[in-house]
């Protein structure tokens, strides 16, 4: 509980700075931890804080940056697993009832998510995975190409976090290495770039770590992709 209470602590202390969340960096690097970790969203393991985060809290354009839309993300890696840990801020709260016995479900942004776009080879820049987690624990993992999309199947496991007292919900993911790549190499530079959507309906807000800056809303614009380092 302490990460959580720490979290609400530097989040009271945003509402009083400036809108502008935004990161100024385009490069996120993953921790390296010794050994696997269990997933727990209310109570973060203590290798959380070895990783540095990114913020972000404006639009997919760069622009009306809302700090009540806060979102946090760091990331953990063993050779094995890549993890992700969201931490959100939000003002309303949105999610379907309904899922697959497993969480998955089909078109989860069409509600309140948290997504990553990676792109472990990018010298294919129309391939990547896409993950997206809800603030009630659905979740859906999809491999993106220029003919369209399909379902995954990764194996990622996801622990999910609802505050509705402070009004901020956070989700842990856990991704398998062997459905990113087959040969990891710490040395190599990924692509990346991370999202959130929220309200039921239109007008959405959606919101980027690197904007994509489209005159409609869409994350699929891979050249806008940041870039994402492995610590050694």
């Amino acid at each position: 509980m302490v990460g959580v209470v720490c979290l609400y602590c530097q989040l009271l202390m945003g509402q009083e700075k400036s809108q502008d969340c935004s990161g100024a960096t385009d490069t996120v690097t993953a921790a390296r931890i010794a050994h696997e970790i269990s997933l727990n969203a209310r109570h973060s393991a203590a290798e959380w804080q070895t990783a540095t985060g990114i913020s972000f809290c404006e639009d997919w354009q760069g622009k009306n940056p809302d700090s009540g839309r806060q979102t946090q993300v760091r990331l953990l890696w063993t050779p094995k697993t890549l993890y992700l840990r969201f931490e959100c801020r939000y003002r309303e709260l949105s999610v379907f009832e309904d899922s697959d016995a497993s969480g998955r479900r089909d078109q989860l942004w069409d509600r309140d998510v948290a997504e990553v776009f990676l792109q472990p080879d990018p010298a294919r820049p129309r391939y990547y995975r896409e993950f997206e987690v809800s603030p009630n624990g659905m979740w859906i993992d999809l491999d993106i190409f220029p003919e369209g999309r399909r379902n995954l199947q990764s194996g990622m496991e996801r622990s999910v976090w609802l505050d509705r007292e402070h009004h901020s919900w956070e989700a842990e993911v856990s991704i398998p290495m062997r459905a990113l790549t087959a040969n990891l190499d710490p040395a190599a530079i990924w692509r990346v770039n991370f999202f959130r959507v929220e309200g039921p309906r239109e007008p959405r807000f959606y919101s980027a770590w690197q904007a994509t800056n489209t005159t409609a809303p869409n994350f699929h614009v891979p050249e806008v992709f940041g870039k994402l380092r492995f610590a050694r």
